[in-house]
């Protein structure tokens, strides 16, 4: 161990000593290390952030759930076989209240449908929102954070009572200097009835489901009534139990009675899709791996040009300090002693230059990018460090080699 601390200590000093010695072509050399870091650490960044970002949209939407909707979310590279899904019907409400009665594998179920770009207006105060009907169990599929006034009522919601929650945002347009609670707003020619605000969230990259700050939520039998004339359609959504894992008893159960309800023939394929949000989870997974693995490739080349620097720069420090290497031999210096003493400095080197190109990543982390939140992980610190390491490994080995193999005498005679 104290070997281990002399030969690290020694190559420090060694590696200290070349910096200040030859500055400018050290920088230069470490330059490549840097920019190759930074590439590879910075995409790491930006995808892992990005990622993040998307994933907590994801979770508007509900966890450990099964949508069921007329079209089928598909993640594939080629065509999307719309012509397929084109005849298939809407999810009815009848359906929807079926399925809730009968199904012995859900937590809970809603129904919901969607008006987008409606004007809302109060007095001279207008705002174009996301309007939401849902069924009572909604705040049970995903969190509705409440910051003022309540939850729906069932009564309200059997009934398609004029009642509304607002978004945050939508709230501060509508009632900027008053509670918003109690009063009315006009939407469609309807006056609705606000009960309560939701907590603000703030813009996000994808917002499934609707931005919540931009969003109306009204019960599902007044948005069809408000919105349309014609049957009672729109998503299903069930939540399962935990300790059914991936959803596969609850996935059975829905397909077999919708089945039944629809009077669908066995060798008739489903009339419907079975969608859940980790199906999207997974397929931005592969997306982010490929833009990493993009992004490493990409830095690999500036990692490998700045090895090239390196490499010279131990080639140079080997013969600058030949008489030094000769002396220590002579001395009584084993091999390894000489090697790992300049392997060190090259590992010692590309930290350095690593450190630069991380140190560059988190400043990008102050610039303002939107809603997009950068944020430097420490465990792509550590990957940031360990490539760092590994090519000051493979640039310094053969310069370190070749100067733990020198002889003595020659070495000592050498100018």
């Amino acid at each position: 161990m104290i070997k281990f601390f002399f030969l690290a200590f020694e190559s420090f000093r060694f590696a200290g000593q070349a910096l200040r010695e030859n500055l400018l072509r050290t920088i230069l050399s470490l330059l490549g290390v840097t920019v190759g870091i930074f590439s590879i650490i910075g995409v790491y960044t930006m995808v892992d952030s990005l990622e993040a970002n998307i994933k907590n949209s994801l979770n508007s939407i509900g966890t450990n759930v099964i949508y069921v909707q007329k079209w089928p979310w598909l993640f594939t590279n080629g065509d999307y076989p719309w012509w397929k899904y084109f005849m298939r019907p809407e999810p009815k409400y009848d359906e929807f209240k079926y399925l809730r009665d009968n199904l012995e594998n859900a937590q809970a179920g809603a129904m919901m449908d969607f008006a987008g770009d409606v004007t809302c207006r109060k007095n001279s105060n207008s705002i174009n929102a996301l309007c939401q009907g849902i069924t009572y169990e909604f705040n049970e599929i995903t969190e509705v954070p409440i910051i003022d006034g309540r939850y729906f009522a069932p009564q309200e919601i059997e009934s398609g009572k004029n009642v509304a929650i607002l978004g945050a945002t939508i709230s501060e347009a509508l009632f900027p200097d008053s509670d918003p609670i109690g009063q009315t707003f006009k939407m469609k020619g309807q006056n609705l009835t606000v009960i309560g605000v939701q907590e603000k969230k703030g813009a996000q990259i994808a917002d499934f489901g609707g931005a919540p700050d931009e969003k109306v939520i009204i019960p599902f039998l007044a948005h069809k009534r408000i919105f349309s004339s014609g049957e009672l359609t729109g998503d299903i959504v069930f939540k399962g139990y935990e300790e059914d894992e991936g959803l596969y008893e609850l996935e059975g159960e829905i397909t077999g009675l919708l089945r039944t309800k629809r009077g669908l023939k066995p060798s008739q394929e489903d009339s419907f899709a079975l969608n859940r949000p980790e199906a999207a989870a997974q397929a931005l997974g592969q997306l982010f791996g490929t833009l990493r693995a993009s992004g490493f490739i990409i830095g690999l080349f500036s990692l490998l040009i700045g090895g090239f620097g390196i490499a010279n720069i131990m080639f140079v420090s080997v013969k600058e300090r030949t008489n030094i290497i000769g002396i220590q031999k002579s001395l009584g210096a084993k091999n390894y002693f000489i090697l790992f003493q300049f392997l060190f400095e090259s590992i010692f080197l590309c930290i350095l230059g690593g450190l630069g190109g991380i140190l560059l990543v988190y400043l990008l982390s102050f610039l303002p990018l939107g809603s997009l939140d950068i944020v430097l992980s420490y465990s792509n610190i550590v990957f940031g460090l360990f490539i760092a390491s590994s090519i000051g490994i493979i640039s310094g080995v053969i310069p370190a080699w070749q100067a733990a193999r020198m002889d003595p005498v020659i070495a000592i005679r050498s100018k």
